[in-house]
């Protein structure tokens, strides 16, 4: 089983900054593509950014210039900075990751539990 564990979480001040840090566990880390989403009381999840195995990134338009999506395999970590924090960046924020099997095409996904970032004066 693959757990991913998110860190990092806490409270932020408008324009300041968080990071959120999300270790798995396993030994196949590097093959995952990974991402964060983000789901705000009433809102739906949105995923917020990603990063493939290859490390190509991509991020909703909302965080672009602001957050910052990064991996260090050797570590089994993904790294979410946040800078120039806004209240609407509050949510709870998820580590996602996962791979296709391309034997069986079959695709797996894992979920963390979540972290709680909220901004606020």
């Amino acid at each position: 089983q693959v757990q991913l564990v998110e860190s990092g979480g806490g409270l932020g001040q408008p324009g300041g900054s968080l990071r959120l840090s999300c270790a798995a566990s396993g030994s196949i880390f590097s093959i995952y593509n990974m991402g964060w989403y983000r789901q705000a009381p009433g809102k739906q999840r949105e995923l917020v950014a990603i990063i493939t195995n290859g490390g190509t990134t991509n991020y909703v338009d909302s965080v672009k210039g602001r957050f910052t999506i990064s991996r260090d395999n050797a570590k089994n970590t993904v790294y979410l900075q946040m800078n120039s924090l806004k209240p609407e960046d509050t949510a709870v924020y998820y580590c996602t990751g996962g791979y296709v099997d391309l034997l069986t095409n079959r695709r797996y996904n894992y979920w963390g539990q979540g972290t709680q970032v909220t901004v606020s004066s």
